[in-house]
């Protein structure tokens, strides 16, 4: 473009602004917000070499030039507001541009002097890029604002997941006054792809507003959990859910915040059957569970008796060591560990001092079932009536799975698999006492290690259960084959136990 198009001054026909102008203020437009690329029109349009330079000439942008450190001080420290001189046939010309984080360098060589017009591009460049840096730091501040607030949201949540209720209310205080002046809530888990989370999250948190705690889950790429506070959450996260296709919810009941880790798992297993239901939603079901047909006083004592060997502890060790060991025996120990914020190795140490202060075997299910068992009900189960357990006889493992409604429900629930010609009964119960490894369990059958995970995923739909991923349902079968004897009863030496099976003048004859 030659200096002075359409006048000596460089204004186009009538006095309208120049195409260079133009151009340059296509670069605020929302789509062209480039640092970098205004730098290389500068350069492109001035036939020239151009930078733009930090406080300490730092290259930002453009292309570096040989410059002057003293003159780049003064520039910086505001001493001066430009500068312009000619050396070794080239024309050279400098103009601080405003930074919030402190003042950068406009440096434009060319071969060319500088006359109005190019003196004028260079000017309102400067101040172009004094806007994008504005707003380029802006939305940084608000994107570390952004990070900042979702990183204490998830403090909290982990917080409550350790039953640390005390300092999850003064985390939350300080930016979101009253959010947990509440004593119970229901969790719900939103599940979509993880390229659509983020925009669900906002969109959550847009509909929650401080009525609910909204996490982005650590462990699994496509969730966000949400502690619901108010009564109203679960029916505002149904409308979400409903406006979005391949999106599902599950919720659970409403839980202690002490109980948040319970409630997080009660969600997870309701989200698994969200995935099959018309309206892509599913809360927890009340259907009935084998603790529920035991003898609740002797399920206390047993219960109380069991997890003692940890009463020694601190309250908060305590705490925290239960609450990992309900969430690994729930999960992986690599999912724990992100619910939690801590390392696989941490959420490992800690379930292996349980192992040790209980002196059990966690690779042995028959354990894992009963020590859940003992976890669920210091949580579910209220405690009785001062006094109420003292003159109840010593709870014996035995006696507490030989009860007549229990036996009834087991002997329903394992019945299903006894009409499958493939013996899936006989895999099933072969497949737990070898600890959930097909290879072993198909050595002691005689069969193909694959024959023994189909067999397994065959019977999940017969008994409504997943069996092949660890947690609540697979336990409930393996508390019905202890209740039927087909297991044996582990030793927990804080457990008496009394025979070898639950009741085995009562088993029945095995498929």
């Amino acid at each position: 473009m030659a200096a002075g198009e359409g006048g000596k001054d460089g204004t186009g026909p009538g006095g309208t602004h120049p195409a260079w102008a133009e151009e340059l203020l296509d670069h605020l437009r929302p789509a062209g917000r480039d640092i970098g690329r205004v730098v290389s029109w500068l350069a492109g349009t001035l036939h020239a070499a151009a930078a733009l330079l930090d406080a300490r000439g730092s290259l930002l942008a453009g292309t570096r030039l040989p410059l002057e450190e003293g003159l780049l001080a003064d520039l910086a420290r505001r001493r001066i507001a430009s500068a312009a001189w000619q050396d070794q046939g080239r024309h050279l010309r400098l103009v601080r541009v405003g930074h919030p984080a402190g003042p950068c360098v406009l440096a434009v060589s060319r071969a060319a002097p500088f006359d109005r017009r190019s003196s004028d591009i260079v000017t309102h460049t400067a101040q172009v890029l004094e806007l994008l840096l504005a707003a380029h730091e802006s939305a940084e501040a608000e994107q570390r604002l952004r990070r900042a607030t979702a990183d204490l949201r998830l403090a909290i949540l982990q917080l409550l997941m350790v039953e640390d209720t005390i300092a999850a209310r003064r985390v939350a205080a300080g930016l979101w006054p009253g959010l947990l002046d509440t004593d119970t809530a229901c969790v719900y888990v939103v599940d979509s792809s993880p390229e659509e989370r983020d925009r669900l999250a906002e969109e959550c948190l847009a509909v929650m507003g401080e009525n609910a705690l909204v996490v982005r889950c650590p462990a699994m790429a496509g969730h966000v959990i949400v502690v619901g506070l108010r009564s109203t959450t679960g029916t505002a996260l149904r409308e979400l859910v409903g406006r979005h296709p391949g999106v599902f919810l599950g919720g659970s009941t409403r839980q202690s915040l002490a109980h948040t880790a319970t409630a997080y798992g009660q969600a997870v297993s309701a989200l698994a059957v969200a995935h099959f239901r018309p309206d892509k939603t599913a809360v927890y079901a009340e259907r009935t569970h084998p603790e529920r047909l035991m003898d609740p006083r002797a399920l206390r004592r047993w219960t109380a008796r069991t997890l003692s060997p940890l009463d020694p502890l601190p309250h908060h060790t305590r705490a925290e060591l239960l609450a990992t060991t309900r969430l690994g025996l729930e999960f992986t120990a690599v999912s724990t560990a992100k619910v939690l914020g801590v390392s696989r190795n941490t959420v490992r140490a800690r379930m292996e001092r349980v192992e040790a202060l209980l002196g059990t075997d966690f690779t042995d299910l028959t354990v894992r079932a009963l020590v859940h068992l003992a976890l669920n009900t210091q949580v579910a189960l209220p405690d009785g009536p001062p006094g109420a357990d003292a003159a109840s006889p010593e709870p014996r493992l035995g006696d507490l799975l030989a009860g007549t409604g229990l036996r009834i429900w087991a002997r329903d629930l394992l019945g299903r698999l006894d009409t499958d010609a493939r013996n899936l009964r006989r895999t099933l119960r072969t497949w737990i006492a070898a600890g959930g490894n097909a290879e072993r369990a198909a050595q002691a059958l005689g069969v193909h290690a694959q024959t023994v995970r189909e067999h397994v995923r065959s019977a999940e739909p017969v008994l409504e259960r997943r069996l092949l991923a660890a947690g609540t349902d697979l336990y409930e079968v393996v508390l019905a084959h202890l209740a039927v004897g087909d297991l044996d009863l582990p030793a927990i030496p804080g457990a008496p136990v009394r025979g070898a099976k639950a009741n085995s003048s009562d088993a029945p004859v095995h498929g």
